[in-house]
């Protein structure tokens, strides 16, 4: 069921932004259960740098967070030419602020407290609409890489990097875990490979030499101890 679980390309993966922790796990718990893939940053730097090195489908943001605020975060973001629809989220709930929030570009405006089951229909009406204004390419970026799940295609700031057709399937796996650890035996047993030989540690110093700078200590493929590995 792991394994089934993680080669499905079309679970929608949504970013929480949010500095309540509360509010992080209740939604971020009621999407999961609703077959969404969720990532939560608890303000608007921590969320850069997931959006750095992933791919979401939307963006679900607190207006009210110290320091860089959702409205300036927002903002920002839509200057940037970001698409990923972007819901606001607030106890501020007077239509001057609602006003204000669609008028720096986001897509939709929820305000606090609201029912998990509202905002689930927000989020899928928001998806099937840009969905239907474009064709979504499903890319994972990690560093300065980015890999195309659909066409196994590895680039390094735009210029390819060859892959073996084992190397771009342990990288596909890997990719499509959402920052889970595979392991090692569903690895080998997808490869057609036996998880007691030394065939698979083979594989993945191969990938490593082409991605990782430090092979001892690897930034992006990393070995976790007892279970496996994970991007």
């Amino acid at each position: 069921k792991f394994i089934k679980k993680i080669m499905e390309l079309n679970i929608p993966h949504v970013l929480i932004v949010d500095d309540d922790k509360r509010i992080l796990e209740l939604i971020k718990n009621y999407l999961n259960n609703n077959n969404f893939r969720v990532s939560i940053a608890a303000n608007a730097q921590d969320a850069r740098e997931k959006l750095e090195n992933l791919e979401f489908d939307l963006l679900i943001v607190d207006i009210m967070m110290p320091g860089e605020n959702g409205l300036e975060f927002t903002k920002s973001l839509k200057k940037t030419n970001l698409n990923n629809p972007i819901i606001l989220l607030s106890a501020l709930g007077e239509v001057k602020d609602r006003i204000n929030g669609l008028e720096i570009g986001a897509d939709d405006y929820l305000p606090k407290p609201f029912e998990p089951k509202e905002l689930l229909l927000r989020i899928k009406n928001l998806l099937k609409r840009n969905n239907e204004n474009k064709t979504t390419k499903k890319i994972v970026k990690f560093g300065p890489f980015k890999f195309n799940l659909k066409k196994e295609i590895l680039t390094k700031e735009n210029s390819r990097v060859i892959l073996t057709p084992s190397e771009s399937k342990i990288l596909n796996i890997l990719a499509k875990s959402n920052n889970e650890p595979i392991y090692r035996e569903d690895l080998s047993r997808i490869l057609k490979i036996s998880s007691s030989s030394r065939a698979l540690d083979v594989q993945i110093t191969r990938l490593r030499q082409k991605i990782e700078k430090n092979q001892k200590f690897p930034l992006y493929l990393q070995t976790v101890r007892g279970r496996g590995y994970v991007l």
